[in-house]
């Protein structure tokens, strides 16, 4: 048997041991596996309380049993739910009982989403914004993921769709009644004008989005800076918690620490890198070249430095902060004076990590910065790069299409196909295989 034709099963909730477990079965044997178990089929859609019995009829667990018959289930197929109690030895004797029927085995990574892609209960852009909901770590990142999933690109990408395949129509009726001499200009000219007004559509989209993708990823920050300035310190108070060794001697750090923070809503990474010097110890000196590497490909490098040991950051293409440290120590000057110190050293921020002072104002200028990097439309459309790049491609063929109009009504019928075409692997109907591994292998086991 092909293995989407076999029955599979899963836990689909969290690590053992919990107070309760969800294991979910999906496909043709999940009837009769119910059966087995409980001795019957439930009424569909109720929870009905229930003895599950392996194959000798011995007690595994009193459970709660949930039937869904096809098509009416999230994945298309017959599906069980089973909720137990979640000790390891509990979930070792049902899927132990599972494992013994004919053509059923454990779940891959995805595969009931993928079934559920598979069966048209998701399109691959809601499929997508089903992983990212389930890794969301901040407020904004779950709340993007939720309105993918109820069709926010998907359902506008179908009526684009639509809206191509009607011009398309109108096109090609004008290929085939070309010899009827008015009538080729009565269907092009409404066809070109629908067109022209969708490419503005999709541009207006592709323009409005900036980097609304990254919010999946979030912000990069770096801290760098010579060794021994305080960049550690500053890790550990933005994390809140001891994530970095903090020493007076210098070199410490020697490769790279990320803490993931969540500001206002935004994710954001933070790195503290080696200390940047001309080191002689063959460990360090591959610890500066990380830290040099990792601050370049940034989105933000926090520059530090302290009061006695003033550097300059290097040039690169990641926008650079530059953060005094250690105003704590020494005898402190005015504010006027301390402010217009700092002006003319270019210095952006004024901190003492390890006390907090400046702290407050730093993390405020990082959350804005955030959102103004991650863009902060709730409408945003474009959720990953893929997205981007296929409504790039629609757009391109829409604008030959226009392009090309006075060429002959077949080159315009043969971009609007192209456009078409991408659209369709944006929702993944049409030539998307190469695609399906590597999505739903992303996926944890049971979803």
């Amino acid at each position: 048997m092909h293995p989407g034709e076999q029955t599979i099963f899963a836990l689909s909730s969290g690590r053992l041991p919990s107070a309760i477990s969800v294991v979910r079965v999906s496909g043709s044997q999940a009837g009769p596996l119910l059966a087995a178990l409980v001795g019957k089929i439930p009424a569909p859609r109720v929870a009905t309380r229930a003895l599950l019995r392996d194959a000798g009829q011995h007690p595994i667990d009193d459970a709660l049993i949930l039937w869904f018959p096809a098509p009416a289930s999230a994945t298309g197929e017959d599906v069980a739910e089973l909720h137990l109690h979640g000790g390891r030895a509990v979930l070792a004797a049902l899927f132990a009982t599972l494992a013994a029927f004919p053509n059923v085995r454990p779940a891959e990574p995805g595969e009931f989403t993928r079934r559920a892609f598979e069966n048209g209960k998701l399109d691959l852009t809601e499929a997508e914004a089903l992983d990212d909901l389930i890794h969301a770590d901040t407020d904004r990142q779950r709340r993007q993921a939720l309105r993918q999933l109820k069709g926010l690109l998907g359902d506008k990408a179908r009526d684009w769709r639509n809206q191509i395949i009607a011009a398309s129509a109108l096109i090609e009726a004008g290929i085939d009644f070309s010899d009827e001499a008015d009538v080729p200009a009565e269907l092009i000219a409404p066809a070109l004008a629908r067109v022209k007004a969708l490419l503005g559509e999709i541009e207006e989209v592709l323009a409005a989005q900036g980097r609304s993708e990254r919010l999946r990823e979030g912000l990069v920050v770096a801290i760098a800076g010579p060794p021994n300035v305080g960049k550690s310190t500053l890790i550990n108070q933005l994390a809140r918690r001891e994530v970095a060794i903090v020493s007076p001697h210098a070199g410490t750090t020697r490769d790279i620490i990320e803490v993931q923070l969540d500001l206002d809503g935004y994710p954001v990474t933070v790195i503290d890198t080696a200390g940047i010097r001309d080191a002689k110890d063959p460990v360090e000196q591959e610890g500066v070249r990380r830290a040099m590497t990792r601050a370049a490909e940034a989105d933000l490098v926090l520059w530090l430095s302290d009061p006695q040991y003033e550097t300059q950051p290097p040039d690169g293409g990641a926008p650079v902060w530059r953060v005094r440290n250690k105003i704590d120590l020494g005898q402190r000057v005015s504010n006027a004076v301390q402010a217009a110190s700092s002006r003319q050293s270019g210095v952006d921020f004024e901190i003492s990590a390890s006390r907090g002072d400046g702290m407050a104002e730093l993390v405020s200028a990082l959350a804005r910065f955030a959102g103004d990097y991650l863009g902060s439309e709730e409408g945003a459309l474009i959720g990953r790069e893929r997205h981007r790049q296929l409504l790039q491609a629609v757009a391109a063929s829409l604008r030959r299409s226009v392009a090309v109009a006075g060429q002959g009504e077949e080159l315009v019928a043969e971009e609007l196909r192209s456009a078409a075409y991408s659209l369709g692997r944006l929702l993944g109907r049409v030539d998307v295989e190469d695609l399906l591994d590597v999505i739903f292998r992303e996926f944890c086991v049971g979803k």
